[in-house]
C-alpha cells in the first residue's frame, strides 16, 4: 500500500471511528433516564401518564380541572368545582378522587366549603365516599356507602349529552325512561354527623328508603328507629317518655 493511499485509510477510518461514537453517544443519552429533583415549583396541574399516554392520575388548581375520562377520553364537566386529585384505573377510567374547595356568595358569606374523597366501582360511580364542610344550613361530616347501575357510566354521560339537546318540555320523560333501565345511584348506609348537628347512623334498602335509623339528636336525646318501605315508622325506641 501506498503511503497516500495508507494516509487516506486512516482518515476514513477516523471518519467513520467518529461517525460510530457520535452516534453510540447520542443514542445513550437519548436511553438514559433522568431524575430531576426541586426545592420548591409552583404549577398549576400536573399529569401522570401511562408511555402510551393514558391517563392514572391528574394534580390540579381549579382553573385547570379536568372531565371526567372514559377509556381515555375526557368529557366535559362544567359541574365540576375546586381543585383536587383525580384516580384513573388501567384503561384510562376515572376510578376516585379528592376535590376540595370554598365558594362565597356576593356579600363573602359560605355558599359551600367542602372536602370530598371517593373511591369508584369499575367503569361506574362512586360506592364509597367521605365528606365534610360546611353549607348555608349548617356543617357535616359523613361516610356515605352506595349502590350504582352495573351498566358503564359512559352510557349515563352519553345520555345526558343527548338529552340536553332535546326541548325542554321533553327531558324529563326522557330522563324517566333512561333511568328506568339505568337505576340511579342509592345510598345504602350513612353514617356522619349532619347539618342539624344529629350523629346517625341510617341503613336504608336499595331504593334508598331508610329502613333503621339510629341517631343522637343535638340535645343528647337517643332513638333507634324501624321504618317500612314507605317512610312510615313500625317501631321506635326512644329515651323520651
Amino acid at each position: 500500500m501506498s503511503l497516500l493511499n495508507c494516509h487516506r485509510f486512516v482518515y476514513i477510518y477516523s471518519g467513520l471511528l467518529t461517525v460510530v461514537l457520535a452516534v453510540m453517544l447520542l443514542c445513550g443519552f437519548g436511553t438514559t433516564k433522568h431524575k430531576t429533583e426541586f426545592d420548591e415549583i409552583d404549577v398549576h396541574r400536573i399529569n401522570v401518564v401511562e408511555p402510551d399516554g393514558t391517563p392514572r392520575m391528574i394534580i390540579s388548581n381549579e382553573d385547570k380541572r379536568p372531565g371526567s375520562f372514559f377509556q381515555g377520553q375526557e368529557h366535559a364537566r362544567p359541574d365540576r368545582k375546586g381543585a383536587g386529585m383525580y384516580f384513573y384505573n388501567n384503561e384510562g377510567t376515572e376510578a376516585g378522587g379528592l376535590i376540595y374547595g370554598s365558594f362565597l356568595d356576593k356579600n363573602g358569606k359560605i355558599e359551600e366549603a367542602n372536602v370530598h374523597l371517593s373511591f369508584d366501582q369499575y367503569n361506574q360511580d362512586q360506592i364509597f365516599s367521605v365528606d365534610a364542610g360546611e353549607e348555608r344550613d349548617g356543617k357535616f361530616s359523613m361516610l356515605r356507602m352506595n349502590d350504582v347501575d352495573d351498566k358503564p357510566l359512559i352510557e349515563r354521560v352519553n345520555a345526558s349529552e343527548r338529552i340536553s339537546k332535546l326541548p325542554a318540555e321533553e327531558r324529563q320523560s326522557a330522563w324517566a325512561k333512561f333511568n328506568k333501565t339505568h337505576p340511579l345511584m342509592q345510598t345504602r348506609v350513612l353514617l356522619g354527623r349532619v347539618n342539624d348537628k344529629s350523629a346517625v347512623l341510617q341503613l336504608k334498602d336499595t331504593e334508598g328508603h331508610n329502613r333503621i335509623v339510629l341517631k343522637v339528636s343535638a340535645d343528647g336525646t337517643p332513638s333507634i328507629q324501624l321504618l317500612d318501605a314507605t317512610g312510615r315508622v313500625s317501631r321506635d325506641i326512644s329515651s323520651t317518655p
